[in-house]
């Protein structure tokens, strides 16, 4: 990373469509490893272009991470008119035949990777690979609630990033299929038995443990831990996504600003990381709580630096593609003819 050494552990969201003065100077000096866009940042490609080479510019560094959340479906921060509105991912599962929903979750992935690549965003918060039960309020998100199918349609998602030449963040782990209140606005609590979430809720994050990016849930599962989330929780990151799904990549917090999570933003990104999480997502690029995150968010450790560098050797340029043809073939495999 050159003479400033390694990244402060934390990923920044911005507060508009171009960057002020002050925030290139906080950005710089916190030296975050990298950003995430959302729907504020984005106008049109030539305007997330240059906010994306900017924001590279504050770091001095051409490869900082930038990521944004396109699922398709509600979760889409590029839209129409300038990017395509993809199809949310149950949708793709309901497809009948597995070998033609497989196709089309991975096609549709694909595009996505095109579109982002075209702006210089190389991480893509995707696939959701929650198992869903009745009444979740993620289920749109998700392929549906059988383990088989969540994984074979979450690894088709991953190879169509990755073929595009952008990394795949698995989401949320160990599984937040069963939360039926929203985490942005309150705190889901899980009490299935270990032994379930076994064989349900963890089974798509082990059959996808090598994937270079995972995402934590903000979800207490009591049979692990009583009282802490799992972005909070070392029993859950080290016992469980660490260690019984065995995932190998860079952990990142979900977004620390969500009201699942009580207590002041510093404490906040200092309980997710003291937990286990390599990194701290914060997205609303509200300078105060930037502020507080930075202050107790150092510098990535060196496993963690690693993690990172293994996702990167996963990250080579894109497979040739013709997206006009892949294009038609989703819309005829959606029945858009």
């Amino acid at each position: 990373m050159g003479e400033r050494g390694a990244p402060r552990a934390v990923i920044f969201g911005c507060s508009g469509p171009v960057l002020g003065d002050g925030e290139r100077l906080f950005f710089r000096d916190a030296d975050p490893l990298g950003f995430i866009l959302f729907a504020r940042n984005c106008r049109d490609p030539d305007q997330v272009r240059g906010l994306v080479a900017d924001l590279r510019h504050c770091l001095g560094r051409e490869n900082a991470p930038l990521l944004i959340d396109q699922e398709g479906g509600r979760v889409a921060r590029l839209r129409p008119p300038h990017w395509r509105l993809a199809p949310a991912p149950e949708r793709l599962a309901r497809l009948a035949g597995a070998e033609e929903a497989s196709e089309a979750v991975r096609l549709n992935a694909r595009l996505i990777a095109a579109e982002l690549h075209d702006l210089g965003i190389t991480v893509n918060c995707l696939p959701v690979l929650d198992v869903v039960r009745p009444g979740a309020y993620i289920a749109e998100r998700s392929f549906g609630g059988e383990p088989d199918t969540v994984a074979r349609l979450g690894r088709a998602a991953c190879e169509g990033l990755l073929g595009g030449g952008v990394l795949p963040v698995v989401k949320h782990m160990p599984g937040m299929g069963r939360a039926i209140p929203d985490s942005h606005v309150s705190l889901p609590v899980v009490d299935a038995s270990e032994d379930e979430l076994e064989r349900l809720d963890y089974a798509p994050f082990q059959a996808l443990g090598h994937m270079p990016w995972g995402m934590t849930a903000h979800v207490v599962y009591r049979a692990v831990d009583r009282c802490a989330p799992a972005t909070t929780s070392a029993a859950v990151i080290g016992g469980v996504i660490r260690g019984k799904i065995g995932f190998e990549g860079l952990l990142l917090s979900d977004d620390l600003s969500m009201e699942a999570l009580t207590g002041g933003l510093g404490e906040r990104a200092a309980a997710a990381l003291e937990a286990g999480c390599d990194v701290a997502l914060h997205c609303n690029g509200e300078r105060a709580e930037m502020e507080a995150v930075a202050g107790v968010s150092g510098p990535m450790t060196e496993v963690a630096m690693a993690r990172l560098a293994r996702g990167e050797d996963m990250l080579g340029a894109p497979e040739p593609f013709d997206e006009a043809r892949a294009l038609a073939r989703l819309d005829n495999l959606l029945g858009c003819r």
